[in-house]
This record gives C-alpha cells, sequence and structure tokens, in this order.
C-alpha cells in the first residue's frame, strides 16, 4: 500500500504535521484527509467521534486557544480545506518537559499539510488569508461544560503570531491569563 502521509514530528511531544499526498492525472487529484491504520504511525490512537467545518471571514483573525478539562479531554486533526492559517498548539500538560510551549504549523490546501494534536494541548489559529475554511477530526464528543481556553495574546505562552491580531470572539478575550490575576 502507498503511504498517503509524511509524518514530520513536532518538538513538542505528540504533535505532528502530516503532508498529504495527492494521487492524480490531468483530471485533478484525490488525497486521504484521515486513515485510522496510517494515521496510527504518527500517534493518532482514539476513534473518531465527531467532525466539524468551520468559515472565518477576515484575514488576521484568531480562533482559539480552546481545549476540553479531563475527563473531555480530545485529540483534533486539523486540516484547512480554503485559505492559509497558522495553526498553533499549546502544550498544557503541567507534567510534560514542553510544558507552556507552542508549535505553529502554516496550514493551506496549497501545502496539504495538516495537524495532529493531541489531549492535553490547546488549539487555535490565525487567519492568513480571507475566507478561510477549516476541517477538523475529534476524538470526542464537544462538552460544554468541559471547556476550557487560554489567551491567544498571554505573554507567559508567547505566541509569535504572523500578523496583529485582528477579530476573536468575546469568549476568546474572556479566556485568563496564566500567572495573571485570573489565575
Amino acid at each position: 500500500m502507498t503511504a498517503r502521509f509524511d509524518i514530520v514530528r513536532a518538538s513538542l511531544e505528540g504533535v505532528v504535521a502530516l503532508k498529504r499526498k495527492r494521487m492524480g492525472d490531468e483530471r485533478g487529484w484525490l488525497e486521504r484527509l484521515f486513515c485510522a491504520e496510517e494515521l496510527r504511525d504518527a500517534g493518532w490512537l482514539w476513534s473518531v467521534a465527531q467532525m466539524n467545518r468551520t468559515f472565518t471571514a477576515r484575514k488576521g483573525t484568531v480562533r482559539g486557544m480552546h481545549f476540553q478539562h479531563p475527563p473531555h479531554e480530545e485529540a483534533k486533526l486539523v486540516t484547512c480545506l480554503a485559505g492559509e492559517v497558522y495553526d498553533v498548539a499549546v502544550d498544557l500538560r503541567p507534567d510534560s518537559p514542553t510544558y507552556l510551549r507552542w508549535h505553529g504549523e502554516q496550514l493551506s490546501n496549497e501545502n496539504a499539510t495538516s495537524l495532529l494534536i493531541p489531549p492535553g494541548f490547546a488549539h487555535g489559529f490565525q487567519t492568513l488569508t480571507d475566507n478561510v475554511e477549516m476541517f477538523y477530526v475529534h476524538s470526542a464528543p464537544f462538552a460544554p461544560d468541559a471547556e476550557g481556553g487560554v489567551r491567544a495574546d498571554d505573554p507567559v505562552i508567547g505566541i509569535d503570531w504572523p500578523l496583529p491580531i485582528g477579530d476573536r470572539s468575546e469568549r476568546d478575550l474572556n479566556h485568563p491569563l496564566l500567572g495573571g490575576p485570573n489565575d
């Protein structure tokens, strides 16, 4: 069987960039977005509980940094279907040697890259173009009572966003700062 993904491990344990291999000819191409068997080698060990698609209209918008508290934590496989984003995972595992470090990856339809983010990480992205469509595979269903987040501009984390932060939801603006008065 031909491998449909190149696996590139990030410096944060469990975070993996997946380069999708397109198969095609003069008519067009096919690419695999998910394959449990192949992604097991990349670290996807969970069943699929949910798939979601989002649309973000404006360049510079930041969505995140979101996570779910135990026992509802989730793994995500994040893919950009249209436009381009800077996708970020932040290690929130207190016992991890990379606690509060982050990894960013440019995702677009053109570069055919997805990001696998294991449980214990916050996730968010910044749109680098207008009209961005994202596709998510989740290992756990959304649990509103377990929802959590950290601020995308938290100086303790220090994410180096490629653009000035544009639109954010009221919810994302109100996530607590780490080490701040909301701790």
